[in-house]
This record gives structure tokens, C-alpha cells and sequence, in this order.
């Protein structure tokens, strides 16, 4: 139930997250960015959970924006290839695959990965009291 309730807080957070980052880039959003924004940011924090400390922070930021970018192709495919919702279409972008996922995105999900790897490091450590955070950038 423990592990329940974690992993069920830092999925709104993430969400939470997620949302906030597209008002902010775009000026609006949608409620399944929510969803994708908290499964993101669960699954980036389980770099940390599946590894060890001494892995490279930079090594985690490319982990990050490779997960996060499946995602969203995933996300994407449903949401706006099944269900049709338009959400979102990189069409336009240089290098992107079906309109859902471009490389330019996917290089700011490297960067976006930084401040998600140590916040949900942080909150492990300040909410649930895990090892404090320790990294090495290289």
C-alpha cells in the first residue's frame, strides 16, 4: 500500500509537471498530457531505482529523453492516431517520425530530464526518506 501511495504521488506531481511545462511552452494543454507527463516522470525515476548512484548524470539525461520520447510516440499514436484528438502534430518539424515525435523535442527532453531526475530523486529522499542524492555528471 506504501509503495501504492508513492508511486501514485509522484505520478500527479509529474503530471502536474507535464501540464505546467505546456502552458508555460505552448499556452495550453490537454488532459492526457497529464497522464503522459506522470507515467514520464515515474518512469524516470526508476532510472535511479533500477541503477546505481555511480551512473553518470548525463547518461540518465539521455535515458530520460529516449523514455520520454517513446512515450510520447506512443501517447501520441493513441491519442491522436486512434482517438484522433489532435493534441499535438510535429509535422512541420525537422526529423519527425508520423507527426509525433521530432528530434528537436526530443534534444529538450535531454535537457528537461535534468531538473526531472533531481526533483524525483529529492522527493524520494524528502517525502519517503530514501538515500539522499548523490551524483556524478560524467
Amino acid at each position: 500500500m506504501k509503495q501504492i501511495l508513492k508511486n501514485t504521488i509522484l505520478f500527479l506531481i509529474g503530471g502536474v509537471l507535464y501540464i505546467a511545462i505546456e502552458l508555460l511552452w505552448r499556452g495550453h494543454t490537454h488532459w492526457t498530457m497529464f497522464v503522459l507527463g506522470g507515467i514520464c516522470f515515474y518512469y524516470i525515476g526508476l532510472v535511479n531505482e533500477d541503477f546505481t548512484w555511480d551512473m553518470p548524470l548525463i547518461k540518465q539525461m539521455f535515458i530520460g529523453a529516449v523514455v520520454i520520447t517513446m512515450l510520447e510516440l506512443l501517447s501520441g499514436i493513441l491519442v491522436n492516431g486512434v482517438y484522433n484528438l489532435n493534441v499535438w502534430d510535429y509535422s512541420n518539424m525537422p526529423f519527425n517520425f508520423l507527426g509525433q515525435i521530432c528530434l528537436p523535442y526530443s534534444i529538450l527532453w535531454f535537457f528537461i530530464s535534468l531538473p526531472a531526475i533531481v526533483l524525483d530523486d529529492y522527493l524520494r529522499h524528502w517525502l519517503f526518506g530514501e538515500e539522499k542524492p548523490h551524483y556524478r555528471f560524467i
